[in-house]
């Protein structure tokens, strides 16, 4: 039987790392998805057939958890918009932290402290360090996740937030205590841990609360601006305190699958805090903007004056281009339009005019955000074009076409040494002929930044709900 467990767990284990793998392209993204939530089915039922032999097993409250589990969890999957995915994402995986924490607690009350080990065990040091980190680091997650979910769904209160932004380092301060009171109460649980000796449960309530309280004191001050980062990592902290709580449990799928979670999280927080030229560091302890909806730039700026265009001229500057460019952004994401702009790059090739698509790593509110709403509007995954790949081509680009992206093109991050974003690589739109911008209104990006792009000269911008004036456009496309 352990055998037949072990061949399941490298089975599972193979198809974790085959379907990441089919996340690096839109067209193998789903099949990816599909082969690692086939391994996961594995896992749980080698992990079943491996302890129904050493515990009494309530089959009643196993189904009946997963039935939860499954009405809670599919609904909101099935219906959520592309555009709250990200919030999706960040309640998900705070679920996960908030269940390695419990686990943790439930390991350590059914211990007495670490100190009353199952079938005579003596306590070990990787059981109880495993254990106390999957407390710390999941219970982070968990209420950090749930911060970043209410900022992303904008339920925070905004005077709140600002709070919170203006008063970081005090909140930093905070951090520390709350880390060091965290970390005391897990030095007096190990000293406690030897056999016949019992901690009160309530010293690892008490480090419950200070990593709850330290999570919520860690993404409240951070700005809009860092959010996609800030996912990211949290999320390869839930990987991490789930192999953690592998560990401790002696489960081989928690410890590899959380090892993949939290490797890959990590990488791909790495390449985020990079492509903004941020570290991790000055993320976490130094953010940037408030929030969305901050207050909103006056219709003329200092380098300039708004100028207002129509469908009708956009739609003859992109006809007679011999190139356009396309930089889509959350407004974008907000107004569903990317099956409107496949539509329209479709009649601009057909008047051969070369369309090309611009992808900022940090564009919308999740890694892969526009990626994913341009691949379903059956978008090639050839014509979309990292920042890195399409930087270069804006100063021979005609129009370039930006719809609700705002921070990833703010040219003051290349030219304003006071700009709080001074240093993060943008899309070099302004370098275009011409660039026509699609927005509501003049209202600054999620990071509360005015845009002096609005207001330069070659820009003009069409206003309204962004897939409303791209199907004026199309009509404006096909009487020419």
């Amino acid at each position: 039987m352990n055998n037949l467990v072990n061949i399941l767990y490298i089975i599972a284990f193979s198809m974790f790392i085959l379907g990441l793998s089919g996340l690096t392209g839109p067209k193998t993204a789903v099949r990816g998805n599909w082969i690692a939530a086939a391994g996961m089915g594995i896992a749980v039922i080698a992990t079943l057939i491996e302890i129904r032999d050493t515990y009494a097993i309530n089959w009643i409250l196993i189904v009946a958890g997963l039935a939860i589990g499954v009405i809670l969890g599919v609904p909101p999957a099935k219906r959520t918009k592309m555009t709250a995915m990200p919030q999706l994402v960040a309640l998900f995986n705070g679920v996960g932290g908030g269940t390695v924490a419990l686990i943790a607690w439930t390991e350590f009350i059914e211990t007495a402290g670490f100190s009353e080990f199952k079938h005579g065990e003596e306590p070990t040091i990787h059981i109880v360090i495993g254990s106390l980190f999957a407390a710390i680091i999941g219970s982070v997650s968990f209420w950090g996740s749930l911060i970043a979910f209410l900022k992303l769904q904008e339920l925070l209160n905004k005077n709140v937030e600002k709070a919170f932004v203006k008063n970081a380092k005090i909140f930093q301060v905070a951090n520390i205590v709350l880390l060091l009171v965290a970390l005391a109460a897990c030095v007096f649980i190990g000293i406690n841990a030897t056999p016949g000796e019992g901690s009160s449960q309530w010293w690892i309530v008490l480090v419950l609360i200070a990593a709850g309280i330290m999570g919520l004191f860690v993404v409240l001050p951070i700005g809009g601006a860092d959010m996609p980062v800030v996912i990211s990592l949290l999320n390869a902290l839930t990987g991490l305190s789930a192999a953690a709580a592998g560990l401790a449990l002696n489960n081989t799928a928690m410890i590899v699958a959380g090892m993949i979670v939290g490797a890959s999280g990590s990488i791909l927080t790495n390449l985020m805090a990079t492509a903004m030229n941020r570290s991790i560091p000055a993320i976490v302890f130094g953010s940037f903007g408030g929030g969305g909806g901050a207050a909103a730039a006056g219709p003329a700026g200092e380098q300039g004056t708004v100028k207002a265009t129509s469908a009708a001229d956009a739609a003859i500057q992109m006809a007679y281009a011999s190139q356009v460019i396309v930089v889509p952004g959350y407004g974008l994401a907000v107004a569903q339009a990317q099956h409107a702009v496949k539509d329209m790059a479709s009649i601009l090739e057909e008047k051969g005019v070369e369309v090309k698509y611009a992808i900022h790593p940090v564009a919308g509110r999740m890694p892969g955000h526009m990626n994913v709403l341009l691949a379903e509007a059956d978008v090639e995954y050839d014509a979309m074009k990292e920042m890195d790949d399409i930087n270069g081509e804006f100063s021979r680009t005609d129009v370039t076409l930006v719809i609700g992206a705002n921070d990833v093109t703010n040219p003051a991050a290349r030219n304003d040494p006071s700009s709080p974003i001074h240093g993060m690589p943008i899309l070099n739109v302004d370098q275009s002929r011409s660039v026509i911008v699609l927005k509501r209104g003049m209202a600054s990006g999620y990071a509360g930044i005015d845009n002096p792009l609005f207001t330069a000269p070659g820009t003009s911008m069409l206003f309204g709900d962004a897939k409303k004036s791209v199907g004026l456009v199309i009509e404006e496309l096909k009487a020419l």
